[in-house]
């Protein structure tokens, strides 16, 4: 699988680099559907060679989960609750682990292709299936607590409060399941366009308020109790003429920090909004469909060309932006003891400087692509990529400035034996 893909209204698509086919391919959407043979996606970027890495990462632990992985974009990554980690294959198999150690606690078989999830809240893990089942487990011994069919193919996290599961459909559709029983209580619409990536923001609960990306470049926000509208704020305007322009989405999801969220579209905009009435507050023009990480005065975002950005949270000016890794289709950004770390389409991971911007460390956990942002669960950062396999590393905590920092020659410190 190469990059982004493309979804049709109501169907899926046959698996497709949408980057390939924007830059190459000048085709209609019913032709996208059969697939584009040709593939001119500019290469990725290589790595630095002999770059001596001035973070040391060592590996705590690492699990394979059981079950195939099919090459198709899925929103399928990790989530941690207290002292777990839950984590599932697209097969069914759904597993629980001990987040210091990495010791598998329980594991279930569920008969559903899963495709988004692990969302979890009170005592629950949640997931949607690419035939619209969604399940909620007890996050201590997973037994099924309840499955419902809400008939809409779900690419994200359902977020789990103490009165609702809300989850987002492909067809528009943002869905409340009551948590104690997943009784339906509301829905709210949202115009889906004739083509879109694949791929779909997860919902958040914020206060009263539950709140999404949509395909058609939207932010949304209903009151979490009745699906009314609170307020409909566009991130980013359809340009061009034709329907591969027009490409909007909002598959990243909303970051909420204080009184502020900021999201981003894309071949849109990042947006800075004010969280109560959907005021957008600041705009600075970037594509990105991975996603973004706010932490202080920053936000940082990986742009659909594979390049991270700082910006200034306060402004939307750009403080920084580093172009090293171009086109290696990188994670959404998480920041991890005072340093910023991305995965690309190899398996790699990289360190960034916060402040500068100076590239500071890379290692290849696996062979596969990461597409999932890495997690931080306590001191650990979890990283779980497309072929099933999770790995938590820890690194020491940021020193200051790169300049003072002592340049260390480790890669990567395997971890001790363990048992399977």
């Amino acid at each position: 699988m190469n990059g982004l893909q493309l979804l049709p209204r109501a169907r899926r698509l046959t698996r497709v680099g949408v980057l390939g086919v924007i830059m190459g391919c000048a085709l209609t959407a019913a032709m996208l559907v059969g697939g584009c043979a040709t593939n001119t996606a500019e290469t990725p970027a290589p790595l630095v060679k002999k770059m001596k890495n001035q973070v040391t990462v060592r590996v705590v632990w690492h699990r394979r989960l059981r079950g195939e992985q099919p090459k198709l974009r899925l929103g399928l990554g990790v989530a941690v609750a207290g002292a777990r980690v839950f984590a599932a294959s697209h097969d069914g198999a759904v597993e629980a682990f001990d987040v210091s150690d990495g010791r598998r606690l329980w594991r279930r078989k569920l008969r559903a292709p899963l495709s988004g999830g692990p969302g979890v809240g009170a005592g629950l893990i949640a997931f949607g299936s690419s035939k619209g089942d969604v399940i909620a487990l007890s996050q201590t011994d997973g037994r099924v607590r309840w499955r419902r069919l809400v008939n809409s193919e779900i690419l994200s996290a359902p977020a789990v409060g103490n009165d609702f599961v809300i989850l987002r459909g492909v067809d528009g559709r943002l869905e409340a399941l009551t948590t104690a029983d997943g009784t339906d209580t509301w829905i709210a619409n949202q115009g889906v366009p004739s083509l879109s990536l694949r791929g779909a923001s997860h919902p958040i609960l914020v206060g009263d308020l539950a709140i999404c990306g949509f395909d058609n470049g939207h932010v949304l926000a209903v009151d979490r109790s009745d699906g009314m509208t609170a307020w409909d704020a566009a991130v980013g305007e359809p340009r061009g003429t034709s329907e591969l322009q027009r490409l909007i989405d909002v598959d990243a999801p909303v970051v909420s920090v204080g009184d502020d969220l900021y999201a981003v579209a894309y071949q849109g905009r990042v947006a800075r909004l004010v969280r109560d009435s959907g005021r957008i507050l600041w705009t600075h023009d970037l594509s990105s469909y991975r996603g973004l990480a706010v932490d202080g005065d920053a936000v940082y975002v990986s742009d659909a060309a594979g390049n991270l950005v700082r910006l200034n949270a306060r402004t939307g000016g750009v403080v920084w932006q580093t172009r090293q890794l171009a086109n290696r289709e990188l994670t959404a950004p998480v920041v991890y003891h005072g340093e910023v770390v991305v995965g690309d389409l190899q398996g790699y991971l990289h360190w960034f400087d916060p402040a500068t911007g100076h590239y500071l460390a890379y290692v290849r956990v696996g062979k596969a692509r990461i597409s999932a942002a890495p997690v931080i669960a306590s001191d650990l950062l979890l990283v779980f990529d497309d072929d099933g396999e999770l790995t938590a590393l820890r690194t020491p905590p940021s020193s200051g400035p790169v300049a003072t920092r002592a340049a260390s020659t480790v890669t990567l410190v395997p971890a001790a034996a363990f048992s399977p």
